[in-house]
């Protein structure tokens, strides 16, 4: 807490008591003001004696009361890099917008699936359930974007998307599925196309044959902007891959705007 610049109420310690249970490997920390325990809650993921260490509310935590106490997120100015953490890791992982994601084959890696969540943005928390014991992903994830406009179009796309021989399934972590508003749709329609190409990039990592090559890091955004330079390029492209292959082999050539 201090090495962050949590120690936001004084000088001391932050911490006023500590309840261990060493049987069920978990503890409870009490601090000395409320604005010190949400500074704490940055501190997810931390690692202590080699493993990392989830950081939550109790179970009886009620965020509407608690929002009139002080404080219900951690200083956005936290030094977090001093123990090694980095904002919108596991962190952030509170309230309403929080997302269940479900299904996920075993063998992604946390990158891998941070990438396909950040098709519609980027994150403020992100945390890949594992096994405790072996390390190994549950397949299953929980995740909240720094847009909390995008939550539900982040659900509506990618809930229901085959990946390998799983289904995902993708919802608010505290209430059913819901659907996008109809100014959102156009932001899903290419939300949507944006994953099916992450998806074909994650199958070929996944070593599964593909008749799709996906090119990436080939242009920048600015260059997409027009809709006449767009057409050179993709011209150029296709132009390119007909010096390496029979001139009736490439079916498509697209590039995600």
């Amino acid at each position: 807490m201090a090495a962050i610049g949590g120690n936001t109420a004084g000088p001391g310690d932050a911490v006023l008591n500590v309840y261990i249970n060493h049987d069920k490997k978990f503890a409870f920390v009490e601090m000395r003001s409320v604005e010190e325990a949400s500074n704490a809650m940055a501190l997810d993921g931390i690692m202590f004696e080699g493993a990392p260490v989830k950081v939550r509310r109790p179970t009886d935590y009620n965020p509407s009361l608690a929002a009139a106490l002080g404080p219900s997120q951690p200083n956005p100015n936290l030094n977090l890099g001093a123990v090694g953490l980095t904002p919108g890791s596991a962190g952030g992982l509170e309230g309403p917008d929080r997302i269940f994601v479900g299904g996920l084959p075993y063998y992604f890696t946390e990158a891998q699936v941070r990438e396909l969540l950040e098709s519609f943005g980027p994150l403020r928390g992100f945390d890949l359930v594992k096994d405790r014991e072996t390390g190994n992903s549950k397949g299953y994830a929980f995740c909240v974007y720094q847009d909390l406009n995008v939550t539900d179009i982040a659900c509506a796309a990618l809930n229901g998307i085959k990946m390998g021989d799983k289904t995902l399934t993708v919802r608010r972590a505290n209430q059913g599925t819901s659907q996008p508003r109809p100014e959102q749709e156009t932001i899903l329609l290419h939300a949507q196309q944006q994953v099916q190409m992450q998806k074909l990039v994650l199958q070929v990592g996944g070593a599964l044959p593909t008749k799709v090559v996906c090119l990436t890091q080939v242009v920048s955004a600015d260059e997409l902007r027009d809709d006449e330079e767009y057409e050179d390029i993709l011209e150029d492209m296709r132009e390119e891959g007909r010096k390496y292959v029979h001139i009736n082999a490439i079916a498509e050539s697209f590039i995600v705007q």
